[in-house]
């Protein structure tokens, strides 16, 4: 017997076997799973209500909600392709998102009402607009409780072959423009399975979203958490005394976060007032963490802490760096937390391999350094509507990540650098040529490069090294003011350094190693 499969296997599951138990707590809102699941149910109709059809975009723009929760449910069953958008992004960002994905409907929260407005008349195909948590007004076609309302609670499973894409992501690429990530029902359903096997969830876990949803398929939590009939608790905007109180007060069993807010944490004078043992589980991501951080962790939030990798491009999760008994029991404590906070292992059904320039495996000796590359079920279909991207990233049957990484003789990846010019900001990708484009429209500017730095707080940030045109003249604070009218404030540049000229190859390609690498110096990892 073949059975496609699909990730609303995991909701029918939790609304059969957890009916009655609470599924979704939002602020004040509280829903049991039965509850939540007749809302998944009502959205699907809601939508088809509304003309929507097997395959139409639906996107969202939405703090972490139940509402965007519900979405990653609900727009599935109706047939569509879910694509939650990066609600840090320029309204130019969401603007091309919305059109390069053809989408029909955009669902906002009443805080990104601006945004949408600011994008309205460029849109192509988008004809409804749905406000979450306000009245219908001014562009709003509709709104989403009364949406819901007018809809019925019957369950109508939709047709779809599990090689159907079931939800898509935009992550910034080197060209500057967002790609979208294509991942079908298939490789969302078996990321859930593998992620619950390789962390070990079941239904007494409580877990906090931190990890925007829009971010990565949410590290795949809607799927995996609803899968086992645990607890999802949302977590609307980052502030540590709010987090820390839900753990408290809800007993959370789960945190996934990137370190920049671990970092937060720790280091929070408030923290001793609250009961934070609950925490099982730390799972750190969007960046290495260091062994420093991943002992205090573990000293000061109790629970375990491990560090987790992965792309958007690979459901995400595909290596953890959680321990393995066989080797713990015979290595000294010290080197146990410092394989945590390494790159880690793979996951069950995730292939890991880090090859040097011909293809060929590095030595397992953790110095030769090479790039690591996936074959998995896990891996994304392709890149939306950018078929020479997708073919350049899976060439030879594996993909492709552009991380450079060393690999030890237990198997164990440390990530070293990145061959690709993206900046990991506090877990946000950036694109050094995005920011570059912008900065060369100053009148001022003759060229640039932007590289990566060192930051304690976010990993690494950009920075801008910018060379004048002869006769003009230029500010650091004039340039940055340009940045900050024309991009999202966590891609504008933390300093401009100015030079006479930039160092170039043979073929006048600008040499950002050599811009980078005084940044760096002295440290092991040109990853912070």
């Amino acid at each position: 017997m073949i059975v496609p499969l699909s990730v609303l296997e995991f909701r029918d599951r939790a609304e059969t076997y957890f009916r009655d138990k609470t599924g979704v707590i939002d602020g004040d809102r509280t829903f049991t799973y039965g509850q939540y699941a007749e809302r998944t149910h009502r959205l699907a109709n809601a939508l088809r209500s509304l003309g929507v059809q097997r395959g139409d975009r639906v996107s969202f723009l939405s703090h972490n909600t139940h509402q965007l929760l519900e979405a990653y449910y609900g727009v599935i069953e109706a047939g569509a392709i879910l694509n939650p958008i990066n609600v840090r992004l320029t309204p130019q960002d969401i603007g091309y998102i919305l059109n390069h994905s053809g989408s029909t409907a955009i669902f906002y929260h009443k805080d990104f009402a601006p945004l949408v407005q600011a994008v309205r008349s460029s849109l192509d195909l988008t004809r409804i607009f749905v406000v979450l948590e306000d009245e219908a007004s001014g562009i709003a076609t509709h709104e989403y409780e009364g949406l819901l309302a007018s809809a019925t609670q019957e369950y109508h499973p939709p047709e779809f072959d599990e090689n159907d894409v079931a939800e898509l992501f935009y992550t910034s690429g080197t060209t500057g423009k967002p790609k979208g990530v294509s991942l079908t029902h298939r490789s969302l359903h078996l990321h859930a399975v593998y992620s619950a096997l390789a962390i070990g969830h079941s239904d007494s876990d409580v877990i906090l979203h931190v990890v925007p949803l829009f971010h990565v398929n949410g590290w795949g939590t809607p799927h995996t958490i609803t899968m086992c009939g645990g607890t999802h608790v949302v977590l609307r905007t980052f502030d540590p005394v709010a987090l820390l109180t839900l753990i408290e007060k809800h007993r959370v069993t789960h945190l996934l976060a990137v370190a920049i807010i671990y970092n937060a944490l720790v280091n929070h004078p408030e923290l001793s007032r609250f009961d934070v043992s609950s925490l099982k589980c730390m799972v750190s991501g969007g960046a290495p963490a260091s062994p420093t951080l991943i002992r205090a962790m573990e000293e000061k939030l109790h629970g375990e802490a491990i560090v987790g990798y992965g792309l958007t491009e690979t459901s995400p999760v595909v290596c953890l760096a959680k321990p393995r008994k066989h080797l713990t029991d015979r290595e000294p404590p010290e080197m146990k937390q410092a394989r945590q906070a390494m790159t880690g292992w793979a996951t069950p059904g995730a292939q890991l391999r880090v090859v040097d320039s011909s293809g060929k495996d590095v030595q397992t000796n953790g110095s030769q350094i090479g790039e690591i590359v996936v074959r998995s079920n896990l891996v994304m279909q392709g890149y939306y509507r950018e078929p020479e991207s997708s073919d350049a990233a899976l060439q030879g049957g594996w993909f492709h990540t552009g991380d450079m990484a060393v690999v030890d003789a237990e198997g164990y990846l440390l990530i070293k650098d990145r061959s690709k010019d993206i900046i990991i900001s506090g877990g946000e990708n950036i694109s050094s040529i995005e920011i570059e484009n912008v900065i060369l429209q100053h009148p001022s500017v003759f060229e640039t490069a932007v590289v990566s730095a060192p930051d304690e707080s976010w990993g690494e940030v950009p920075v801008g090294i910018v060379v004048l045109k002869p006769g003009t003249v230029a500010t650091e604070e004039e340039i940055l003011v340009h940045c900050r009218t024309h991009l999202a404030h966590f891609k504008v540049p933390k300093q401009i350094h100015f030079r006479e000229q930039l160092p170039k190859g043979g073929t006048g390609k600008i040499l950002k190693g050599e811009l980078r690498e005084p940044f760096w110096k002295g440290m092991e990892k040109r990853v912070h």
